[in-house]
């Protein structure tokens, strides 16, 4: 099986030190985002385990502690865009995660890191021509570090309105402009652009639309063939294998104005303080009369060797 750490949180940049404490003890405990009475534990162990996907906009906290996750199979996704502090308030500077990324895959490998640059808005600050861009100077730096980069567009969700209210949907022809510009790019630097959720309209001009977080995505990282059981996505434009994940919404302190995980402020404040490194939750614990309900957890390696 997969297990997610980065659709609610960013487990790596605020959570590191928990995330391993788990590692060691074998298992974590994760309440249901939607009925907080049922918890389920899941085994931390590589024999179940055939990877571990990150998704993090600041892999510096994890550095440190890669020798110990080493012996699960990992695929990361760094989040990269030219946004400033006015957008991405707690984020770091972007070269000091330019370095990182490279760091990090010389550690796991070219196959086990992707880049992403999402979402993609447009205002006065952020045109599409500074897009391109500032597109091409991430690329040249990460060139011969990553062979993917994900890009999507805005979506205007409740939470990304309430918190970014001048926000605006990119137009179809933004869309296509950006789009067939950042192929041509990625082109040039080894980079093949992926669409996250955006349909298969930008596939004539060069940017692959079969989806990023792909079952042949984690074939490579792992090197072997997967038996993914068929699940319905929660998106019907989306082809990603989104696994099991072990975060947790409203505790995200990177307060990026177009997050749609996280409610408020004060709600991330409020859960943050209740976060307990040595807890087997990310955040709270085990509250008496409450039940865990163990996941069942089975390999989904074959014995057949990966293509990639």
């Amino acid at each position: 099986m997969i297990i997610n750490t980065g659709m609610r949180t960013d487990i790596p940049a605020f959570y590191s030190e928990w995330f391993i404490n788990r590692i060691r003890a074998g298992y974590v405990l994760v309440r249901n985002s939607y009925r907080q009475d049922w918890i389920t534990c899941y085994e931390l162990n590589p024999n179940v385990v055939d990877c571990i996907a990150f998704c993090t906009k600041n892999p510096a906290p994890m550095l440190k502690y890669m020798e110990e996750v080493k012996p699960f199979n990992q695929y990361w996704f760094v989040t990269i865009t030219p946004y400033g502090k006015d957008v991405e308030p707690n984020v770091p500077p972007k070269e000091k995660v330019i370095n990182d990324f490279i760091a990090l895959s010389e550690i796991v490998g070219i196959n086990c890191i992707g880049w992403r640059y999402d979402p993609i808005f447009i205002d006065s600050i952020y045109t599409v021509e500074r897009h391109i861009s500032d597109f091409e100077e991430m690329c040249k730096k990460l060139s011969g570090y990553t062979r993917v980069c994900v890009i999507s567009f805005i979506d205007l969700y409740e939470k990304v309105i309430r918190n970014f209210p001048q926000v605006r949907t990119v137009s179809q022809n933004e869309r296509i402009t950006l789009g067939k510009a950042f192929a041509e790019i990625g082109q040039r630097y080894g980079i093949t652009v992926k669409a996250c959720a955006e349909g298969n309209d930008l596939a004539p001009y060069g940017v692959d639309c079969n989806g990023c977080m792909t079952q042949e995505t984690f074939e490579a990282a792992v090197g072997y063939s997967l038996d993914i059981p068929k699940k319905k996505s929660q998106r019907a434009e989306c082809n990603c294998v989104l696994g099991t994940d072990i975060g947790a919404y409203d505790t995200c302190a990177h307060l990026c104005r177009y997050c749609y995980a996280n409610t408020s402020r004060d709600n991330v404040i409020r859960n943050m303080r209740l976060h307990d490194p040595n807890s087997p939750f990310l955040i709270g614990n085990l509250n008496d009369g409450e039940v865990i309900h163990k996941a069942e957890q089975v390999s989904w390696i074959s014995n057949q060797l990966s293509f990639f």
